[in-house]
């Protein structure tokens, strides 16, 4: 189950719970998102994100059904995190478990690029020079 949250997440233990709920998989892939240091020729001082809390969290689920649904995969699991996070902080965690790595890591890759497109989580840079909005998702 997607997850919104505050606090910070352990990717051991994620991963390890939804490989234990997958006892067919061969493939496990994961792709953790940090905060930066810099960013657009700035040193970056924290980021901090915040979400549409009812909206995020459905699209989030929608999410892990859609890649459920699309792939041939067993599970996955998408965690976000809102608020100010420090340098190298987790931000996002999308773990997808399958019996073989292709569609595992096409999973995965999905979800990311469509998190990015379709969940309404905004984030908010602080930078050496102020702060701003960041609006591309690359």
């Amino acid at each position: 189950m997607a997850r919104l949250q505050r606090e910070d997440f352990d990717i051991g233990v994620e991963i390890g719970a939804l490989v234990s709920r997958s006892p067919g998989s061969g493939g496990v892939v994961s792709f953790l998102g940090t905060v930066r240091h810099f960013s657009r020729g700035k040193d970056v001082v924290k980021l901090d994100f915040t979400a549409y809390q009812e909206m995020a969290e459905k699209e989030l689920d929608r999410l892990e059904q859609d890649a459920m649904q699309m792939f041939d995969i067993l599970d996955c699991l998408v965690i976000h995190r809102t608020g100010e996070i420090a340098i190298n902080g987790n931000i996002v965690l999308i773990v997808v478990a399958a019996a073989h790595r292709g569609p595992a890591f096409d999973a995965c890759q999905w979800m990311i690029d469509e998190l990015k497109k379709r969940v309404p989580i905004w984030k908010k840079e602080f930078t050496s020079d102020g702060t701003h909005w960041v609006e591309e998702h690359p």
